[in-house]
């Protein structure tokens, strides 16, 4: 479901949202698409309620590149359209085997370029990875 345009100028920045949308009462968008690009936020491994998959890393990493999918189809991309993805983990050590997993299930070649970083805490305290990605809009 894609939400409303807005026109600022002569840049259309048009909102990406699906149902449920669980980023509506954190006052954030969960893509926009703007300039040919499509800006996908931070997912994590939460599903439809809004409620944490699992602690299993790899468990919340699916979820958490499912839930991207299922943005990026949202604006009408799909994961072979996507050029940057960000991957954010609570413990590099224990997990980097696992972000390699997942890569491997959800990207192809040419691989997006990538950015992964440790960071001491994500939104809540129960995710161990957030993902986000930027695509070529069509």
């Amino acid at each position: 479901m894609s939400g409303v345009m807005e026109d600022r100028g002569a840049r259309a920045i048009q909102r990406i949202a699906t149902t449920p949308d669980w980023y509506e009462p954190y006052k954030i968008s969960q893509a926009v698409k703007a300039g040919g690009l499509i800006h996908v936020s931070g997912q994590a491994g939460i599903d439809d309620r809004g409620r944490t998959v699992s602690d299993d890393f790899l468990t919340q990493g699916r979820q958490a590149f499912a839930n991207v999918q299922r943005v990026l189809a949202a604006a009408g991309a799909s994961f072979a359209d996507v050029v940057k993805v960000g991957i954010f983990v609570t413990d590099m050590a224990a997990d980097l085997d696992h972000v390699i997993t997942l890569r491997g299930e959800f990207l192809s070649e040419p691989y997006p370029a990538d950015t992964l970083l440790e960071v001491s805490s994500l939104a809540r305290p129960d995710w161990r990875i957030e993902v986000e990605a930027t695509a070529l809009a069509r």
